[in-house]
């Protein structure tokens, strides 16, 4: 299904469209005033240190402004700060030999022996700056925070405020992790991550490379595992060769060199990597390759849907020695402490239909499917001790007996972890409702693909790892946080960085800054020099927090438009109405705007002077306002459950039309359309594949009946409980475009606001009707 997202974008009235200019071109400004060369940075760190003293007096860092460091480690750390100021554009200081005198100083020094080996202090003085640690790993985090200043500044030279910083970090555990089974980032994509994760202080990458879609590691024991794991066929028009049609399978894995090439790059970023190899569900790509592991004879390949699949691994001597064989090549990969085995959503539908499962129970005294996965556990457990690894896994695994020496990483809300750390069992908190960047952002129609739901940077924030609830003995459990990033709807790197950031800024400052010094309005003060920090080091963070909303009340009798505009991190809004772009001394939005119709309304969110991102413009004419999309309806109250922003299937590569749809209940609502005047409503739709597994949830899935043998549109009056207005029935197929536009007339005497309900009857599995745009249209 092919189409021209210019096309689409023409319908939506409160669209945001970038202009040609990016915010790299708007005014800019450093946090202060007058001449850049002569400006001193205000610092604005992200995480916010422990302690920061501001002194009198500057220094300057300019090219060949000498660092010097004494021995390796201090060596190490004082070529990676230069490195990293090069890949930003910033002035570059010059190494020397020894410890020499002025410029910056890298020391390897005693502190206090309960200290953090990742604290530091960075002493900024008028005759020098002096960043210490008594373990490599902090003295990296104070040339990171120095890095920090540095990247703030604009121009050849930077001026530094004298000011002293003694730093450590709240948590040890400070993650983020990547799915590379969904959809496949290539070595130097990852190596970029790990960057960004490194100017963040992060410090642990797990990296989720097995799963239903695809197995992308390397084991020389099982070659089929990469061979027919790592490939799969997309579903729709992303699986067809755009010329001849023929199948087109997505592919990709990781050698164990590239793994040893990610592995020593983490490491020299003071990034620990935790593998996951996912038992025994989340495990079709490895069955379809070795199908003796498998529960069921029926063969399997990679799939291409999304959602929790029954397909489990079966529990004979033979397959626990197979993933003992995977682990132990895992281990001499990977030098950190943990494997993670995942454990998560392994539906035991297959284990309890097989006899020879129900056997194997009783040979090892499982009084249950849950216990015989806890078997399992309990094997690769001892298994990795045996090779000086712990293991961790999904809460899943509390379900069941758990080895002593598991570590927990609590996903469905905080409870698991509660109850693990009141086990004895460290804890990696990490819930989805807080912690999951492939969620959405913002209500923005400029958001990629997601997942239900909204985590606003807001929300990631204010997650706080340990739960008041929890004892005070049993707090030490809690190792610290982790942020997700699934990518069933994160096809491009592109899409990858937005998901991850801002929102990866807000994880860091929890997993480093004291509690009590968090403040998400001073967050958001310092998060506008972060996102200098971003561009200047080319990373393509989310614009969608820093574009203006809208809000239109039309009064079309009158020729006039209510306007509220507003921000939900706050910042100011500044507009135009005569074509120009705004800038800081447009005028300044504060209170709603009553506009005539039509006006094209341009709006850009400031801070110091500068847009945070490209203007937004807002087309407010009469034909706009009897328009809708599919991103500015809503959710039809009590029966849209599960609304997801799904991709379109083709075209096969670049840009692809995106819709807002409820797998559940396919229906979309326009609150309180005025209905005056108007004949008939035409609805445009699309078709794309259905493409998901929703295990014990899909008796669920509900639709109204079909009244004809392909289905109809249904419009119904007073929402989806009222009174129908016109029935359309659907074709067999859309037009050659993959889209169809239906007329819907309006009986005789329709008038007045109501909340018209938009559905699909009937079930046309394996593919989907979707919503792509309503307009009203006038007699």
């Amino acid at each position: 299904m092919k189409r021209s997202f210019a096309y689409r974008a023409l319908a939506l009235l409160a669209i945001v469209l970038p202009l040609l200019a990016t915010s790299a071109c708007a005014p800019r400004a450093d946090d202060g005033a007058g001449d850049e060369s002569t400006v001193v940075i205000a610092p604005a760190l992200l995480p916010a240190p422990a302690s920061m003293e501001t002194r009198s007096g500057q220094f300057t860092v300019q090219t060949g402004t000498p660092v010097h460091a004494q021995g390796d480690a201090a060596s190490r750390v004082a070529n990676r700060f230069v490195a990293y100021l090069g890949m930003a554009g910033k002035p570059q200081p010059k190494l020397a030999a020894g410890e020499g005198e002025g410029g910056i100083r890298f020391a390897i020094e005693a502190t206090r022996p309960d200290a953090s080996p990742e604290a530091y202090t960075l002493d900024i003085a008028t005759d020098g700056i002096t960043v210490k640690a008594a373990d490599e790993r902090g003295l990296f985090y104070g040339a990171v925070t120095l890095w920090q200043l540095i990247a703030q500044g604009q121009g050849e030279r930077i001026v530094l405020p004298a000011l002293y910083i003694e730093d450590a970090p709240r948590f040890g555990w400070r993650g983020f992790m990547l799915d590379s089974a969904r959809h496949f980032q290539s070595v130097d994509e990852v190596k970029k991550i790990l960057d960004a994760m490194a100017l963040h202080k992060l410090n642990t990458f797990h990296w989720h490379l097995t799963d239903d879609q695809g197995w992308r590691i390397e084991i020389k024991q099982y070659p089929r595992l990469t061979e027919i794991g790592g490939c799969r066929i997309p579903a729709g028009d992303g699986g067809k060769d755009p010329k001849t049609g023929a199948p087109r399978p997505y592919c990709g894995f990781y050698t164990q060199d590239q793994i040893r090439d990610v592995v020593k790059y983490a490491a020299e970023r003071h990034i620990t990597v935790v593998p996951e190899i996912n038992v025994p569900g989340h495990a079709t790509a490895a069955i379809a390759a070795y199908p003796e592991i498998g529960t069921i004879d029926t063969p399997l390949v990679p799939s291409s849907e999304w959602g929790v699949f029954p397909n489990l691994v079966n529990t004979e001597e033979s397959t626990y020695q197979f993933f003992e064989n995977v682990l132990g090549e895992v281990v001499t990969l990977f030098p950190g402490a943990y494997v993670h085995v995942g454990g998560d959503e392994a539906v035991k539908d297959q284990w309890e239909a097989s006899a020879r499962v129900q056997q194997r129970m009783r040979e090892v005294g499982a009084k249950d499917e849950m216990a015989m996965q806890g078997h399992l556990v309990e094997r690769l457990e001892k298994f990795l001790a045996g090779h000086g690894k712990r293991l961790i896994g999904w809460d899943e695994i509390l379900e069941a007996k758990l080895p002593a020496e598991a570590t927990v990483m609590s996903w469905r809300g905080i409870e698991g972890g509660l109850q693990a750390a009141r086990q004895g069992h460290d804890v990696v908190m990490s819930p989805s409702s807080e912690t999951y960047l492939d969620y959405l952002q913002t209500d923005s129609p400029n958001e990629p693909p997601g997942r239900p739901a909204t985590i606003t940077l807001e929300q990631v924030y204010a997650f706080e790892p340990v739960p008041a609830e929890l004892e005070d003995s049993q707090k030490h459990h809690i190792l610290g946080l982790q942020a997700n990033l699934w990518t069933e709807h994160t096809r491009t790197f592109a899409r990858l960085q937005h998901n991850a950031f801002p929102r990866l800024a807000a994880v860091a400052e929890t997993g480093w800054t004291p509690a009590a010094k968090k403040d998400f309005t001073d967050f958001t003060a310092r998060l506008p020099a972060q996102l200098r920090r971003y561009d200047a080091i080319g990373l393509a963070y989310a614009r969608t927090p820093f574009e203006p909303s809208i809000a239109v009340e039309d009064d079309r009798a009158a020729g006039t438009a209510r306007v509220t505009l507003g921000n939900a991190l706050g910042y100011a809004i500044h507009y135009t109405t005569d074509g120009g772009e705004p800038n800081a001394q447009s005028p300044k939005y504060d209170a709603p705007l009553d506009i005539e119709v039509p006006t094209t309304l341009h709006a850009a969110v400031f801070a110091n002077g500068r847009a945070l991102a490209p203007a937004s413009v807002f087309d407010l004419s009469a034909a706009s306002m009897l328009t809708r999309t599919d991103e500015t309806l809503s959710v039809c109250p009590d029966t849209g459950r599960l609304l997801l922003r799904l991709e379109d299937d083709g075209p096969a590569d670049g840009e692809r039309a995106i819709f807002n749809a409820t797998i559940f209940y396919p229906c979309w609502q326009w609150n309180q359309a005025d209905l005056d005047g108007i004949a008939s409503i035409k609805v445009r739709a699309g078709r794309i594949p259905y493409y998901f597994q929703l295990a014990h949830d899909e008796p669920h899935r509900t639709f109204e009946p079909a009244k004809s043998p392909l289905g109809e549109l249904e419009i119904l009056g007073g929402g989806c409980k009222g009174h129908t207005l016109a029935t359309v029935p659907m074709p067999a197929a859309p037009d050659a475009d993959g889209f169809l536009e239906l007329d819907a007339p309006l009986p005789a005497g329709t008038s007045g606001k109501q909340d018209l309900c938009l559905r699909f009857t009937g079930d046309t599995r394996p593919q989907m009707w979707v919503l792509d745009r309503v307009t009203l249209r006038p007699r």
